[in-house]
């Protein structure tokens, strides 16, 4: 995922959920393999931790945009 934070605002949510849920698996597997002694590269750990962060981040920034616009829409109305 080549995508840096700046770029992420312009994803949709579902695309910010379908990659977190691909982050969260390759994550997964990278731990598996890990424990098995079958990892090469132990620094994509950290890489795709930092990726996770990123979209858990972002997703929740949106959240809180979100609740916020609301919370401003209640009051106006």
């Amino acid at each position: 995922m080549a995508k840096t934070k700046e770029s992420l605002r312009d994803v949709s949510d579902g695309e910010l959920l379908d990659k977190l849920a691909s982050a969260k698996e390759e994550l997964f597997n990278l731990r598996f393999q890990h424990v098995t002694g079958q990892l090469d590269n132990t620094a994509r750990l950290g890489v795709v931790r930092k990726q996770v962060a990123q979209l858990n981040t972002e997703l929740r920034t949106r959240e809180i945009a979100a609740a916020e616009a609301l919370s401003k829409n209640e009051e106006n109305a």
